[in-house]
């Protein structure tokens, strides 16, 4: 799974209530997911509750990653793409299934730019900054020929995928982490854990405010150019964030950084130095869209955020030598109590 833009994540203590008696202790576990530290912050009565609770919830984690990673040759989608005969209707399970109809809605939602079938492309680009060398121009119409979320069929009734196109290779690294956080928040209810938060790099999502808080205080870091604005701190309760951008991940060539996002209509890795941060009801929900901001470009991104109900988006970069932001109506919103 890719990695994402980490959060600076500042978290209250537990506290006493006005009677005296002692509220649920706060407890923090934290597990390598998906290529990323996966962090569970949690309020529960006791260790031993929060710790059966936090080991189930990397449980799940563990058996997502084993169906969305692209990674490893016998997850589920990797058996899907490998298939040898191709254009076979394949029967999938209620996870994959679940994550390619999000997948494909966004891609109409956003004219393709939201695209899992760019795994050919993505390959490219992670070999491209491996040897630092940009991919070819042959290597990369090659590699396109074989992307396009129109040539991957879902039969409803059947819940089964074909491929139509001979080698294409599906990449959810951009919403698969977000499903995952939601996920573990999930089994956490279940465990009876009312107030959690879950860190997966730059995907947090959370549940019910730690006692005595509005919700879970997140700092956003802010773009690593000069005279860029502060970091943003948001507030999260029942909701989530999520940010994309170029600071860790990229091919830097001829004074041009080529990040590792790329846009799956083009081919070509995203070139606008950004950070592009999205508050959501889900994680599921802020994670698609986040990557897919940063490939449309900040005005059609803001029309996509305004036309996705419950979501905001708070946009920073720097084309050229100036940096300059821009947030969506509902930003301070749902950005929480006290949130600058």
């Amino acid at each position: 799974m890719r990695n994402a833009i980490p959060f600076l994540v500042l978290f209250g203590w537990w506290t006493t209530s006005f009677l005296g008696a002692a509220e649920p202790s706060r407890f923090v576990f934290e597990k390598a997911e998906m290529g990323v530290p996966f962090r569970i912050t949690l309020y529960a009565d006791d260790e031993k509750k929060a710790r059966l609770a936090a080991d189930a919830a990397f449980e799940r984690v563990e058996q997502l990653n084993r169906v969305y990673s692209d990674y490893d040759p016998d997850s589920e989608l990797s058996r899907l793409c490998h298939r040898e005969t191709s254009g076979e209707t394949v029967p999938v399970s209620r996870d994959l299934w679940r994550v390619l109809v999000l997948s494909r809605e966004l891609s109409v939602r956003s004219g393709g730019a939201f695209d899992v079938t760019i795994g050919p492309v993505v390959n490219l680009w992670r070999r491209a900054r491996r040897r630092g060398e940009l991919p070819s121009e042959e290597l990369l119409r090659e590699a396109m020929g074989r992307v396009g979320w129109q040539w991957m069929q879902l039969t409803e009734d059947k819940q089964a995928v074909r491929l139509e196109v001979p080698e294409m290779r599906l990449d959810l690294g951009g919403i698969a982490k977000g499903v995952a956080v939601d996920a573990a928040l999930e089994v956490l209810k279940k465990h009876g854990i009312e107030s959690a938060l879950v860190a997966a790099s730059g995907d947090i999502g959370a549940s019910g405010a730690p006692p005595g808080r509005p919700g879970w205080r997140v700092e956003v870091m802010a773009l690593d150019a000069p005279e860029a604005p502060a970091p943003r701190e948001v507030w999260l309760r029942h909701s989530a964030v999520s940010t994309a951008g170029d600071t860790f991940q990229r091919l830097e060539l001829g004074g041009v950084r080529h990040s590792h996002i790329v846009d799956p209509r083009t081919g070509r890795a995203v070139t606008d130095h950004s950070l592009n941060t999205v508050l959501g009801p889900d994680c599921t929900t802020t994670d698609g869209l986040e990557t897919t901001l940063a490939v449309l470009g900040p005005d059609r991104a803001l029309e996509l955020i305004a036309a996705t109900p419950g979501t905001a988006a708070y946009i920073v970069r720097k084309p050229g030598d100036r940096v300059e932001s821009r947030e969506s109506p509902r930003w301070k919103e749902l950005a929480g109590p006290g949130a600058r």
